[in-house]
């Protein structure tokens, strides 16, 4: 994928690093999802589309609560690893970008993007999400970082990515609101934003794994770059202890789809929108 507003265009693909991510990208605490449940979503029979699914993380693991769910990710090899994953599961995933969906109207009373909200177009994405969603139905945006001028190890870690990546735009994180570009204020209210800091639990290897596992690394660097990285973040992970937390804060925006919300009929045709 080459997208001019990520890294500043430098090409990334989630499917080189499938493997990494489904073993090491799944670690939201509990209480990242109990923010989710609180507000009474996932659960209870909804029917929620998760676009941006990657590995099928939020799914499988709002999945006891009783949602029914269809995840959708624009990586084959990420769609791959979610239903070798979700096995056992009444899971439905699609190897579809979300610019590329296609649902009857008002099939969902949730929608979710986890990690992912920044990679969609929202010209495209605001009107075909509303479009899919009930009357009233909820657009939640979801996401969990580390903080790396408040902790020491996320810190080291990131500046390591950056000196192999330099036009990775993935660091620096604050904690702030989830921002939502003007096209989703047609379709979409924003009714509850909510942060707040979360300490993560890792060993050394989990964490290595976490970072190798990321856009910064796995998803752009050459295979050579990416092992010389990976010796130099071991030799770091030896100066550290080999249990910790990493400082993150976890964010959710909850958006309700607008009475008068259009739908699909205003969608730009994807093929002449690239």
């Amino acid at each position: 994928m080459i997208d001019e507003r990520i890294d500043h265009g430098t090409a990334f693909d989630w499917g080189k690093t499938s493997r990494e991510y489904a073993r090491w990208r799944d670690i939201y605490p509990q209480a990242f999802y109990e923010m989710i449940l609180r507000r009474g979503l996932c659960r209870d029979g909804q029917k929620v589309l998760d676009v941006g699914t990657g590995t099928g993380v939020l799914p499988r693991r709002l999945y006891p609560y009783g949602a029914c769910w269809i995840g959708a990710d624009s990586s084959p090899e990420q769609i791959e690893q979610a239903k070798r994953l979700s096995e056992g599961m009444n899971i439905d995933y699609v190897a579809l970008p979300t610019e590329e969906l296609s649902f009857p109207d008002a099939s969902f009373d949730v929608i979710t993007a986890c990690q992912c909200f920044w990679y969609f177009r929202p010209e495209i994405a605001a009107p075909k999400l509303a479009g899919f969603l009930k009357p009233g139905g909820t657009l939640l945006v979801l996401y969990m970082a580390w903080l790396p001028f408040e902790d020491a190890i996320a810190g080291q870690s990131e500046a390591l990515v950056l000196r192999y990546h330099p036009q990775w735009t993935g660091g620096g994180e604050t904690m702030h609101p989830i921002g939502i570009p003007p096209e989703y204020e047609t379709y979409f209210e924003l009714v509850y934003h909510e942060e707040f800091p979360l300490p993560v639990h890792f060993t050394r290897e989990s964490w290595h794994g976490r970072m190798k596992a990321c856009r910064g690394v796995g998803a752009s660097l050459s295979r050579e770059k990416r092992k010389q990285w990976e010796e130099e973040h071991l030799r770091l992970m030896q100066q550290v202890p080999e249990e910790f937390d990493v400082l993150h804060y976890a964010a959710m925006a909850q958006l309700k789809k607008r009475s008068d919300g259009r739908g699909d009929e205003n969608v730009p045709d994807p093929v002449s929108e690239r």
